[in-house]
């Protein structure tokens, strides 16, 4: 059975037009000399994977509206693989991690370059500023895809309101999760613990991840109210269930299907819904456990392991469970209640919603 990810050959031409613009930027680079390729190498090994379900979401928002597909279409949808990649290469910077989908962080893998050419100064403050260099031109080439799509002016404008408020807002949650994590946490109640982790998900990943994708190409398409709002609605509960499975696999993930090594997010010591409902639900020793060793980043197996089982014990992972069911069953609701979306696309999007939420990766 052919994924809703693939309908349209989706994929493929995503990844074609990947590789079409780094080919294209490379030669505005070129006169820079030789030592651009390294940034560029990076971008191009992070951009050469990925589920594409941001492009598919923006792809599928413009189908919704009745709009056919287009090369103009997949060009604009191409636009949310580099903003993401922009998105995971500065979070990775953030977050101090090792690796991406597999291989080593965009910091990591600069800091390495570095180190083997035996240059001067500091490895991890060399890729640091490479890195962070290299997703602000992820970043700058997203408002070229979009600017040169070849979609109708009237209808970019339509759908630029949307990219806008994406890219301010990603931005300020990314702050917001950065702040979460230097705030004390453990003497709040517990249900504003939930709910700051909860605020960080809605801004840090649910919006750009789904809702935002989404409407930019509904809105691009001319979908009007109120089924923008239907299809607000589904996003935003699909991305949080989204970031929940995220959150899981973080913790209990296989690193073969991650990317990451097990147990990644204890050794961040990320404060995620799970990690909330943890605290809530465990006992004096699981609490102390956990401030002994959450955000430890020489975490043993062993010390995951016993961190998992604390995690488990408590319930927090049935609660995140449940929570997923319930937000992939209110977005599919919220799709049936938009009466004017293209049926073919109304298909792809509640096949989209398993796609999110039943993943291992």
């Amino acid at each position: 059975m052919t994924s809703p990810l693939d309908v349209a050959d989706l994929r493929t031409r995503v990844q074609t037009c990947i590789d079409d613009e780094l080919r294209h930027q490379a030669g505005v680079l070129e006169e820079l000399g030789p030592d651009i390729g390294d940034l560029l190498d990076r971008i191009r090994a992070l951009l050469a994977g990925g589920k594409r379900l941001r492009a598919a979401f923006l792809y599928w928002g413009h189908r919704a509206a009745g709009r056919p597909d287009s090369d103009a279409l997949v060009r604009l949808a191409t636009a949310m693989e580099f903003f993401q990649a922009a998105a995971l290469i500065h979070d990775d910077v953030m977050d101090d991690s090792d690796t991406r989908r597999g291989m080593p962080a965009a910091h990591r893998a600069l800091a390495a370059v570095h180190s083997e050419r035996g240059w001067g100064g500091d490895d991890a403050r060399f890729g640091t500023a490479g890195a962070i260099l290299a997703g602000n031109l992820c970043l700058t080439w997203t408002d070229e895809l979009v600017a040169t799509s070849g979609l109708a002016t009237e209808d970019l404008a339509r759908g630029r309101v949307v990219f806008d408020r994406m890219r301010t807002q990603l931005m300020a949650g990314q702050f917001l999760d950065v702040v979460d994590s230097v705030r004390p946490w453990d003497d709040l109640p517990a249900a504003e613990r939930v709910e700051r982790a909860q605020r960080v998900i809605r801004y840090k990943s649910a919006k750009y991840t789904v809702e935002h994708p989404l409407l930019i190409g509904a809105a691009a398409g001319g979908l009007a109210e109120p089924d923008l709002a239907h299809l607000s609605t589904y996003g935003l509960d699909l991305g949080h269930a989204f970031q929940l499975r995220d959150d899981l696999l973080g913790v209990f993930g296989d690193p073969e299907a991650t990317g990451k090594p097990a147990g990644d997010d204890l050794r961040e010591g990320k404060r995620t819904v799970l990690i909330a409902h943890t605290l809530t639900g465990t006992d004096d020793r699981g609490r102390d456990l956990l401030a002994t060793h959450l955000g430890n980043p020489d975490l043993s197996p062993a010390d995951v392991d016993t961190l998992r089982s604390v995690i488990t014990d408590s319930g927090a992972v049935d609660a995140v469970e449940q929570e997923i069911t319930d937000l992939a069953t209110h977005a599919r609701a919220s799709l049936a209640a938009a009466t004017t979306v293209a049926p073919d696309a109304a298909v792809i999007l509640d096949q989209l919603v398993e796609i999110s939420t039943a993943r291992t990766a």
